[in-house]
């Protein structure tokens, strides 16, 4: 199963046998405040600097969020894309709040994005999946609905079910599709993890599709966080995850000593070239 992504220069393809793609998270202003301040003043100067950074410290695709209060999204978010896409070659994951703001962003990019995201509610389903359709992108597939993240992996492997299936009715093949099959934090229930790693091996093998994760919730409120993310991080990529979303500068070591364990780096050619190379510590 290979999903391709692009931008106007370069091509990233995803898939189970291959090295595993991370899609930098950092250019969102949830809880930052120098970024958030930036993009409410229109500057886009930290968006550019932060997309630099993110791909000098290993992403191969970066996710692009704007959404801040102050934050007139469907005009920022265009331009924010538009930024990045001038800083670098890396194809971009467009993460949006308003679905005029997604339009906007997707009319002016310049070859295939991942749009983020599409959940398990007729709502969504009806509004975003004929824009990926119309402008042949992929998709993340989030596994929630109008009753939330559901608690039993059976849910969540249902609904990521239903949107991949949505989505092939409508044109979008199967392997344009990402599920996201959603982390909780442990810190509140010490299942959380378990079932999220046990949904992502149900949906690899149920539905063959690609899939990311953003690992940091995992960790919430508990001490060592990098430890705990890192951890989970490497057991989700061995059950399937092939393209997590993530800080980059944190896990690649982590993430090229998984791709390394699992057979997938080649006489370990790449886990020593980023060692000489100072990206692991």
């Amino acid at each position: 199963m290979e999903t391709r992504v692009s931008s106007a220069t370069r091509e990233v393809t995803i898939r189970g046998d291959g090295p595993t793609i991370l899609i930098g998270e950092r250019i969102n202003p949830t809880g930052r405040k120098r970024l958030t301040e930036a993009l409410q003043a229109g500057n886009l100067d930290v968006v550019k600097e932060e997309a630099l950074s993110q791909i000098k410290a290993g992403a191969d695709i970066l996710d692009v969020n704007v959404g801040a209060s102050g934050v007139d999204e469907t005009t920022v978010l265009p331009k924010a894309v538009e930024a990045v896409m001038q800083s670098v070659e890396a194809p971009i994951c467009i993460d949006f709040n308003k679905i005029a703001s997604l339009e906007a962003a997707l009319r002016i990019y310049q070859g295939k994005p991942i749009v983020n995201s599409v959940t398990g509610e007729e709502k969504s389903l009806e509004t975003v999946l004929p824009l990926v359709k119309e402008y042949g992108a992929a998709v993340i597939g989030l596994a929630l609905d109008d009753e939330g993240i559901p608690k039993t992996m059976d849910r969540r492997v249902a609904i990521a079910r239903k949107i991949v299936e949505r989505a092939e009715s409508m044109g979008i093949p199967r392997e344009d599709v990402i599920i996201d099959c959603l982390s909780l934090t442990i810190g509140s229930d010490d299942r959380a993890g378990h079932v999220t790693l046990e949904t992502v091996a149900a949906v690899r093998e149920s539905l063959g599709v690609n899939q990311t994760l953003g690992a940091s919730n995992v960790s919430f409120g508990l001490p060592n966080r990098a430890l705990i993310n890192r951890t989970f991080l490497a057991i989700a990529i061995a059950a399937g995850v092939t393209c997590p979303t993530v800080d980059a500068a944190v896990v690649r070591s982590a993430v090229t000593a998984a791709d390394l364990v699992l057979g997938r780096d080649r006489y370990a050619q790449r886990y020593i070239q980023e060692y000489r190379s100072g990206m692991h510590s």
